[in-house]
């Protein structure tokens, strides 16, 4: 080989070399700019939602399974409240879906009062419900979470599955850590959350795994009345 072709050789083989790197920079670049895409998005999420609260000052945030239909207690329960909470001047916030959602948000406008939901976009299951007087939906979960939980004065959570205990328990360490101030959460459904409480205490609480007073966190009860005399009294404080 002479040097001549060497070189041409060598040449060659730098160059299809730079493409490589070019193609995998390119591809970072495009992750970039979805990644960019994606937090201005998320900034204008931020923005309507602050818009919308900002109307409503006083609310209470009601958590709880879409999958729950208006025969079940916990719907009936849901809506019951959310009627009495916002007689009381509360703006009743929920995910915008169904069951649980629903409920709230049906309470809520049914006595011509103030019913928000914050939908989600899903590929199956939640739609936004007919039972809200403003709404947005969102793209992003945690975007829509952080604005759930933004200065309510109180949360509510009935039976749900792993987004209803995702919910909850951020609610609770987010107090618990200081993060939030501390105001009412009540978990309404004995026979549901009270398995999960002994769970906490005897195997949390018993182990040093969460601190003594703790599960004051947080009440169980299915009394409507008591439900509703909490939350307004710590709002009047």
């Amino acid at each position: 080989m002479t040097i001549s072709t060497y070189n041409d050789s060598l040449m060659a083989h730098t160059h299809k070399h730079e493409q490589k790197i070019w193609k995998l920079t390119s591809a970072q670049q495009s992750e970039i700019e979805k990644s960019a895409q994606s937090l201005r998005s998320s900034d204008e999420e931020f923005e309507a939602a602050f818009e919308v609260l900002k109307k409503y000052p006083k609310r209470v945030t009601f958590f709880g399974s879409a999958r729950l239909s208006p025969h079940y207690k916990s719907y009936q329960w849901a809506r019951e409240l959310a009627s009495d909470l916002s007689d009381d001047g509360f703006a009743i916030l929920t995910g915008g879906g169904g069951g649980i959602m629903e409920a709230g948000n049906r309470g809520a406008i049914e006595d011509k009062h103030v019913s928000i939901g914050f939908n989600i976009t899903l590929p199956h299951e939640q739609h936004l419900n007919e039972y809200t007087s403003d709404h947005l939906t969102f793209d992003y979960f945690f975007t829509r979470k952080v604005m759930m939980t933004f200065y309510s004065h109180g949360f509510v959570c009935f039976p749900g599955g792993f987004g209803t205990l995702d919910e909850m328990f951020e609610i609770i360490t987010l107090i618990q850590t200081g993060k939030m101030p501390r105001v009412p959460v009540v978990l309404i459904g004995k026979k549901f959350w009270k398995p999960l409480d002994k769970f906490i205490r005897k195997h949390m609480l018993k182990n040093g795994l969460v601190s003594p007073g703790d599960q004051r966190l947080y009440v169980i009860t299915d009394d409507l009345r008591y439900a509703r005399k909490i939350i307004n009294e710590d709002y009047g404080k």
